[in-house]
């Protein structure tokens, strides 16, 4: 099958509809890739899979007549990441791996030793979604607007275990605590460069639906734990397990 550049939107999509691309896409579509009327693009929103059909250029804007669907909708796994951000690039690279890996949310947590407390959600809407169209995701994940740990941990769902990556600790691998639990619905917590305080690491282990592991006998930076984790986890409870 052909490859056709991919686009995420907003608008609804189904069997005859039309497009109308904004300024922005109309411009990546001409000046970047270099289309001209005819080509073909592929299209997702998130809810009703992916449709495939033939650009039409109108001066400066374009749009797109939806011929055929490509793809039938599917979700990623429902789990949700929780990170602590670090420097601006590296926080960029948290959000762009975390989506190519299938996380469904994500959440900004602020803790003692956060390098930037100032989260632009916005701005990391934006890499998610070039993330999604780059990597075939037919969705984009949510990212919520930061939150304090201890607030976070107050108000959260009991039946959403929490897998809690404790550098500092002497606790079972990640892989084989995953082993042992069942697929349900979960979070993974990241915290920052010099890890959680002490009174953070005792807030976290005093409640039962916070499960801490370990990610091995070296130190990893937050965004290589972050692929790290999200990798285990998919493949041994997520899509990347044949028995997902």
């Amino acid at each position: 099958m052909r490859k056709y550049p991919r686009l995420f939107v907003r608008s609804r999509l189904q069997q005859g509809e039309e497009i109308d691309f904004d300024e922005s896409h109309s411009k990546y579509l001409t000046r970047v890739l270099r289309l001209q009327s005819g080509d073909g693009i592929a299209v997702f929103n998130g809810r009703d899979g992916e449709w495939q059909g033939k650009l039409v250029i109108d001066g400066r804007r374009c749009r797109l007549a939806l011929s055929e669907k490509s793809r039938d909708q599917k979700q990623v796994p429902d789990l949700d990441l929780l990170f602590a951000p670090v420097k601006k690039t590296r926080t960029d690279f948290i959000v762009e791996k975390a989506t190519e890996l299938g996380i469904a949310n994500m959440t900004p947590v602020i803790t003692a030793f956060t390098q930037s407390a100032r989260v632009r959600t916005d701005r990391l809407t934006h890499l998610a979604i070039e993330a999604a169209e780059q990597s075939e995701r037919l969705d984009v994940p949510t990212i919520y607007e930061s939150v304090a740990l201890a607030r976070i941990i107050s108000g959260w769902d009991v039946n959403r275990t929490i897998y809690y990556c404790d550098e500092a600790g002497a606790d079972a691998t990640f892989a084989d605590t995953l082993k042992t639990r069942p697929a349900r619905p979960a979070a993974i917590l990241i915290g920052p460069e010099g890890g959680f305080s002490e009174s953070e690491r005792q807030l976290l282990r005093q409640h039962s639906f916070i499960i801490p592991v370990s990610l091995g006998p070296r130190i990893l930076r937050a965004e290589t734990a972050v692929a790290s984790a999200l990798s285990i986890w998919q493949s041994i409870l997520g899509d990347w397990s044949q028995t997902s």
